[in-house]
């Protein structure tokens, strides 16, 4: 009865979240992912990946990675941006691709004040191979076994493909920030059956978080004794789609090169499997040359279990041209974590 408790918590999930968005623990190291607003916003060139692979210890996993470019342009008090994320799930093999485009406006309120606004435009593919797929109706509780065929009604047609649209806004000076998201506003349909229609829903984010400098130090490195940054940060993003929803609140310690980060998701008042919820810890190195490399592992704490899931795993990585500051006199401002 065990095992057959274990397959249900494992089947319910994967289906739930077929309509759900892909998340990412590192999710400031995801900027374009999170929010198109923040194209442009370091004020830099950027490229950067993310990869994820989300309950590596069960036969199910979820593997999702995410690369993007964006770039400020100052004249033109604009920033623009290319992303590429995909993901796959190996239930069903539902894998999804999208590459979008993304463009922000900067307005600036006074000396260290700004609002960027943000818009991106996507274009999707998803597949699945239902061959593998476990429907309930296949389902012996009694005999404690799993009826073969995936049953009649499942379409030729295994591939989806449509434009999306998001959109967001964010403000920050040079301690604090805030921002919103909505995703999926054209709310596509995703159903593979031509007689249904199931309708992606938009997902809200709202994300911010305060930074506090502490009392620099210094890093010898032999010849010289080189300024060393030391920052504290406390951040929360909140997040909602259909009817999930969650809450990531967490600090971020900098103290140049290192980066330490811990983090709770969920809500402590709704416990449930919906929620995910999960403390994470994470460890980075920020270096000067502009190279920002970071990795979290999620500790799962909802009743699926840390031991059953092996919780998660995640790897960023993001190269900024800090080129830049110099040969343009630029500050970078944004105060956010960097991851």
């Amino acid at each position: 009865m065990r095992n057959w408790i274990f397959i249900l918590l494992t089947i319910f999930p994967i289906w739930q979240v077929q309509g759900q968005d892909i998340q990412f623990s590192q999710f400031y190291a995801a900027p374009l992912y999170l929010n198109p607003a923040f194209a442009g916003s370091s004020e830099l060139t950027r490229v950067g990946v993310n990869f994820r692979n989300q309950w590596p210890s069960l036969d199910q996993t979820f593997i999702a990675y995410s690369a993007y470019f964006d770039h400020f342009i100052k004249d033109k008090n604009s920033g623009i941006g290319l992303i590429f994320n995909g993901n796959m799930q190996s239930l069903t093999n539902l894998s999804n691709y999208e590459i979008g485009l993304a463009y922000s406006y900067r307005v600036q309120f006074g000396e260290n004040s700004f609002l960027h606004m943000g818009i991106q435009g996507s274009y999707v593919t998803r597949s699945a191979a239902f061959d593998d797929v476990v429907l309930s109706t296949q389902l012996d509780i009694n005999r404690g076994m799993v009826l073969p065929g995936p049953g009649p009604g499942l379409p030729d047609d295994r591939q989806r493909s449509f434009p999306d649209l998001h959109t967001g806004l964010l403000f920050y000076n040079n301690k604090i920030w805030l921002g919103s998201s909505l995703h999926h506003l054209t709310q596509p349909n995703i159903s593979y059956l031509e007689a249904e229609e199931d309708f992606l829903p938009l997902k809200y984010s709202a994300h911010g978080g305060i930074k506090f400098d502490l009392e620099p130090g210094f890093i010898n490195d032999y010849f010289n004794n080189t300024r060393q940054e030391r920052t504290l940060s406390f951040a929360f993003n909140y997040k909602r789609q259909g009817l999930y929803d969650q809450l990531d609140i967490g600090t971020e310690l900098y103290f140049e090169p290192i980066v330490l980060g811990l983090w709770y998701r969920g809500l402590p008042t709704r416990i449930g499997l919906p929620n995910n919820e999960a403390l994470i810890v994470m460890l980075g190195f920020s270096l000067q040359n502009g190279v920002d490399l970071g990795y979290s592992y999620d500790f799962t704490l909802s009743d699926l279990g840390w031991r059953n899931s092996g919780g998660a795993h995640e790897i960023s990585f993001r190269y900024s041209f800090v080129e830049q500051l110099i040969d343009k006199g630029r500050k970078k401002r944004l105060p956010t974590f960097k991851y």
